[in-house]
Order: structure tokens, then sequence, then C-alpha cells
């Protein structure tokens, strides 16, 4: 396939490209951005720095995993949609396999005394790692007073008020949008902190034109539609035909189908409302065991987000329907990534080329920016939600202006688990070490513990 070519690049090398960015892309959605344009941008110098940054405001919007989703645009971008689909699909391929195999070493040993342990010190180092990721987001995003009170607005909306997040969303892209429609500066030039000064798009290889496939074209959006649509939606209507609304695969088809299209602003945005709804309604994890996933999805590549499949394995597991325990597991997490993975594609094939025709449109760039904002406030929520269920074992309901708050009851705490956090902390912020050290160590406390007791 040497022969395919955009733009210089041949299809091989592009999928060698792809795998390493997949096999480098451990540390959640900030860390994987900045591998990406790491090698894409400065080291291959296939785009631009200011459409690398068009590129991630708009998947920053999109629901669901925004890493991913710029690896398929990018993919796209260079060599059409099957450039898309390549990028898109081997960002996901590591997670999906290492987390399949993680889940059945945690269902058949997780009660072996190493495997409590190592769980343990994963969820003290996860807790920290969201934490830094609030505070490496927040400096990036909230480069002003505005944009500082648009993400504690958002985490007093959420935290205290349950207020839904797609509300959240839309409230700061209009604030963001109308703001800049009348002038205002404080929600222009945004991004991930990739970088705002780097290489021109007239140096790189893509070029500043359009290309001719990245242009808007009516009649293959609604063809591409309707194939991706198809793909996504045909197993979820299969299922409630042949195995009714409760089992427990339609249920995650249904879940996982409706969290693609509600859960704005990325993967930890995400997380906070799996958790929730995984826990409290559903009951196909633990607040524990939620902890366990996205410590397994934190110290493996790909995706954050590829956490769900954990949350999809246990629940059909717990729930087999017939199926012998470890196959309805397998089958429940494969069907999770299906549903949360093939609309991410869609949103990238339908929507990329209007984004690209709005390139220089500054409105929408402040909407971008102000929900990027907004998005602080959402991971802060997740923090503090860890936090509590990590450091203390008893909380309690409280009401306070008018909202119902959980408060941990003191002599719960875990002193373990506070004193290991926060040799992690001390790790991460003061000695600057990186994630997978930190997860490392703190595993191998967690299970140097475990054999203490």
């Amino acid at each position: 396939m040497s022969e395919v070519k955009a733009h210089g690049v041949p299809f091989d090398e592009a999928m060698k490209v792809w795998l390493r960015v997949a096999a480098l892309s451990f540390g959640g959605p900030a860390g994987q951005i900045s591998v990406m344009h790491r090698i894409i941008v400065e080291e291959k110098k296939w785009i631009g720095e200011q459409r690398f940054l068009q590129a991630l405001n708009y998947c920053t919007l999109l629901p669901g995993p925004e890493a991913q989703q710029l690896a398929t645009y990018i993919g796209w971008l260079m060599h059409r949609t099957a450039g898309g689909l390549l990028a898109g699909t081997l960002f996901v391929l590591p997670g999906l396999v290492a987390i399949m195999a993680l889940s059945w070493v945690y269902v058949l040993l997780g009660k072996v005394t190493l495997v409590q342990g190592l769980f343990f010190g994963l969820k003290a180092a996860v807790l920290v790692i969201v934490i830094e990721a609030v505070i490496r987001v927040g400096r990036r995003a909230l480069r002003n007073n505005s944009m500082r009170l648009l993400a504690a607005a958002a985490f007093v909306a959420i935290f205290f008020y349950g207020v839904p997040f797609p509300l959240i969303v839309i409230a700061a892209a209009l604030i963001g949008f109308i703001a800049t429609k009348f002038g205002r500066s404080e929600f222009q030039a945004s991004g991930h902190g990739a970088g705002h000064v780097g290489l021109g798009d007239a140096q790189s290889l893509l070029g500043e034109a359009t290309p001719e496939h990245a242009r808007p074209n009516l009649v293959w959006t609604l063809a591409i539609g309707a194939i991706f649509l198809t793909l996504w939606l045909a197993p979820v209507g299969l299922l409630w035909l042949l195995r009714g609304p409760d089992d427990v695969f339609t249920q995650i088809a249904v879940f996982f189908s409706k969290m693609a299209v509600v859960t704005f602003g990325g993967a930890y945005a995400v997380l906070a409302y799996v958790a929730q709804q995984a826990v409290e309604q559903y009951g196909w994890v633990t607040a524990g065991e939620m902890l366990d996933g996205l410590g397994l999805a934190e110290s493996t590549p790909g995706p954050l987000i590829m956490v769900t499949q954990f949350v999809g394995f246990l629940g059909a597991w717990r729930d087999p329907g017939g199926l012998p325990p470890l196959l309805a597991g397998t089958l429940g997490g494969l069907l999770t990534t299906w549903v949360t993975f093939v609309p991410c594609f869609l949103w990238i094939f339908v929507g990329a080329p209007y984004v690209e025709a709005l390139r220089s449109n500054k409105a929408l760039s402040g909407a971008l920016a102000a929900i990027t904002a907004a998005i602080v406030g959402v991971i802060l929520n997740l923090a503090v939600w860890f936090g509590l269920q990590v450091l203390f074992g008893e909380l309690r309901h409280i009401s306070l202006l008018g909202a119902t708050v959980d408060v941990p009851v003191l002599g719960s705490a875990n002193v373990a688990a506070i004193a290991l956090a926060a040799a992690c902390a001390v790790a991460v912020f003061r000695f600057r070490f990186g994630m997978i050290p930190v997860l490392l160590a703190s595993s191998m406390a967690g299970i140097v513990y475990a054999l203490m007791l």
C-alpha cells in the first residue's frame, strides 16, 4: 500500500506513525494529546499549529474521548476516510486488548491478597493523577478571571446542585459565543496547551488550503452518516428486539449509546457521568471497582474512556443472562467499546468538513474556549468525588443552600490510603515523577501493605 499517498505521506508510513502514537498513549487525554502534537506537528510536520488547535477544539466540543477523535480527524485530513478509520482504530486497539485481559484477571484473581493490594495502591495514585489533571488543564485553559469564574460556576452547578452536564456545556458555549461575537476577548485563542507558537500551517505537509475531500459535500455527508448510524444503532435495536429492554446487554447498549451522545468534554467529564450512573443507578460496579477500572485505564495505552469497557465487562459478568459469566463479560465489554467508539467516527466524518470551513470563525472558537473552561470545573468535581470514595469509608448527606451534599465522616478516614495518596502527591508535584513510575510505585506499596495486613 506504499503507493497510496496523501501530501507525500505513504499510507503504510502513516500506519507506522499511528501505531507509535497508540503505543505511547498513556496518561489520559492531556498526555495523549501532547504525544500526538509532538509526533504529528513537531516531528512529522503533517499539519500546522493552528490546524491542530482548531481540530482539537472541535473534538473537545464533541461527546466522547477527544484524543481518539483528534487522531481520527488528523488521519482523515491526511488520508481521507481510510486514514481516519486507521488512526482512530489503532488508537483504541491496544487499550481494548489490555483492558480485556486485565478484566479477566480482575474477576478471576480479585480476591487474592496481591491483587487487592495492587488495586489499593492504584486508587491512591489515580486520585493524585486526576487532581494533577485539574491543575494542568486549568493552567492552560483558565487564562483570565472570566474563565476561572466560569470553571467555578460549572463545579458548583454539577457538584452541589447536580445540574446535568450537557446543560453546563450548552450554557458555557453560549457564553463564549455571545461574548466573542460582541467583541470580548476573554474566550479567544484557546487550546489545550499544545502551544500557541509553532509550525505554521503553510509550512506543514498539508499546507494552508483545505483538501478537496475535506470540503463540505452534502451527498457524501448523508451517505457516510447513514453507514455509521447503521453500524452504531443496528446492534442496539437487535438486542432490544431479541432480548428485551430489561436485559443487561440491552441496558449496556442503550446506556453507552446515550453516553456517546450526551457526555461532552472528553474522558474526565465522561467518567464523572458514567461513575454516577453505573454505580448508583445500574449497580454494575461499586465505587471502588470504578476506581480500579480507572487505574487500569490510566496504566495502559489508549483512551482513558476504555474504563467503560471494564464497566460493561463487570455489568454483564454479574448478570450473564444464561451465558457463562466470563463469556458474558467479554461480550459486554466488546459491546460497550463498539457503541462508545463507532459514534466517534460518525461525529468526525460528518462534522469535520464543516469545521474546516469555519476555521476562521472567532465566535465558534470563543464557544469552544468557554467549554474548555467549564470542563475544568467538571474534572474538579470528578477529583472530589474520587477523593471522598478513596479516602473515607463513610459519607453522610447534608443540606446546604438548597443542595444535598455528601460530606465525609472523619472517623471513617482510611489512614493508609491518605498516607499513600500524600506520598503520590509529593512524588508528582514536588519531584515531578511521571505517571507510570508513580502508578507502579503506588501499586507496589499497596501490595506490601496488603501482605503486612
